[in-house]
């Protein structure tokens, strides 16, 4: 059973610890996307013998892989042992390895350091909507949940702004700000939370299927990130998907057959919920793809700063927390699928708009901004809906692993865009990579197109959930 709710300070100091923990987690990405210019140009990307464009990509890649694998099985982990406990340990190695990130001196340590955050992040975030969810009385809790969840769409809106100034001190303070923001939550987090009382009859999740899975989705992206320097009819590109496709085969038997896998096979036959993970992972990919083209067109083509990067893509994920509340309000009644549908054709409208609009001479307010703005928006249609409309037709003690799978497939769409982009691009740098960028951003367009075909099958008839979902 769990604890009663805690004291009203108490109460605050945990919401405090749990939310910026979340915050935290999400913030990373986005600093780190505005920092990949400066710090593939300090780790040498370009140079005689150094590492390549899509050898930095892996920054990015093996900490969503890391994240995605490891998100589901952790929160499985934390009801076993003990949630105060996960989070506390998953907060601390992730404060440590962005210690370590920070003073990281090539890309491959930087890259394994990331993974290890990623860790971290994976075991501290579904327990922090746990422990806060058990520490509120009943009528707190709603309003809780929302805060915490709009901890993604703040940190979306003003990361990419703090990325910008911590980089023009040093892309390392992108990481070192982590260090004394995380010994705090720490220390509130020791002080204040009371655990709830572990069940030992918890299953033990499939640690082995999410590193197959991890696995899989590494080689995908492996084999994509190095076609250009292997080539594509490379025996070491055809096995990289090859072993990708078998390590899935794999997964997939493991979840079919496990008592506690990762993906439990009867979700998936729940339409709303598979065609929700469907376009979450399109979405995803073409996301991906939008953000870091749209950062490195700055710097590398306009010449901006890091800081004026920052600034200037801050206004479209502003927008998002704007539009989301705008919609919720204005279309009460339009269903998530018809949204998220919405959502994704106006992304894609955005990038068609960049893919023609943009030139190599800066024009900030008519060509950047417009199709920029209209990405804002798009997100803003789409991803809240896509939380929702995923869960809508889940048993209500299935929803949290069903959102963490939605979390899963959010990462893996990451990874896949991030991998496209440069077997799209390959090495070019600056201007010489202008046509690659361009070509990026009509493949994207075409994903986001899938992403609103997938969204309208989640309107269809929900089918009736398997009792197993349900015992």
């Amino acid at each position: 059973m769990e604890k009663p709710s805690q004291p009203a300070t108490s109460s605050r100091l945990i919401v405090l610890a749990t939310v910026g923990a979340a915050f935290v987690a999400g913030l990373d990405l986005f600093v780190v996307n505005v920092a990949f210019d400066d710090i593939g140009r300090d780790l040498g990307i370009g140079r005689a013998g150094g590492p390549t464009a899509g050898d930095l990509s892996w920054v990015l890649n093996a900490y969503a892989v890391v994240y995605a694998s490891l998100l589901v099985p952790f929160g499985r982990l934390a009801d076993r042992y003990g949630r105060k406990r996960m989070f506390v340990g998953g907060l601390a190695v992730f404060v440590l390895a962005s210690g370590a990130c920070a003073w990281s001196g090539d890309v491959w340590s930087l890259v394994g350091f990331r993974a290890v955050q990623a860790a971290g992040a994976a075991a501290m975030t579904p327990t922090s909507l746990s422990i806060l969810m058990a520490a509120l009385p009943a009528e707190k809790r709603v309003g809780a949940v929302r805060l915490w969840a709009a901890t993604g769409a703040v940190a979306a809106a003003i990361g990419p702004t703090i990325g910008g100034v911590l980089t023009e001190l040093s892309w390392r303070w992108v990481f070192i700000i982590n260090i004394p923001v995380g010994v705090l939550l720490l220390w509130l987090a020791i002080a204040v939370m009371v655990d709830v009382r572990p069940d030992d009859q918890a299953e033990r999740p499939d640690l082995v299927g999410a590193a197959v899975f991890a696995g899989s989705v590494g080689l995908l992206a492996l084999g994509l990130t190095k076609s250009h320097d292997w080539g594509w009819a490379s025996g070491r590109t055809v096995w990289s998907f090859v072993g990708a496709v078998a390590l899935g085969a794999v997964f997939a038997q493991r979840s079919s057959r496990h008592r506690s896998p990762v993906i439990h096979a009867e979700l998936l036959r729940v339409r709303s919920f598979r065609y929700a993970n469907l376009a979450m992972f399109a979405f995803n990919i073409a996301f991906a793809s939008m953000l870091l083209v749209g950062i490195l067109w700055l710097q590398q083509i306009w010449g901006y700063s890091a800081m004026r990067t920052g600034f200037a893509i801050a206004a479209g994920p502003a927008l998002v927390p704007v539009t989301a509340a705008l919609t919720h309000r204005l279309l009460p009644a339009m269903t998530p699928a018809r949204l998220v549908a919405i959502g994704s054709l106006i992304c894609a409208l955005g990038l068609v708009w960049l893919a023609l609009a943009m030139s190599i001479e800066p024009a900030y307010l008519t060509t950047y901004l417009p199709g920029w703005a209209l990405g804002g928006v798009g997100v803003g249609f789409a991803m809240p809906n896509l939380l929702a409309g995923a869960t809508r037709d889940l048993p209500p003690d299935q929803s949290a692993t069903g959102s963490g799978i939605v979390s899963m497939s959010r990462q893996i769409g990451f990874v896949v865009g991030i991998s496209v982009l440069f077997a799209i691009v390959g090495n070019d740098q600056g201007v010489a990579a202008r046509d690659g960028f361009v070509v990026a951003w009509w493949v994207s367009a075409a994903v986001l197109v899938l992403s609103a075909v997938s969204a309208l099958g989640m309107s269809a008839r929900p089918r009736e959930v398997s009792p197993v979902l349900t015992s």
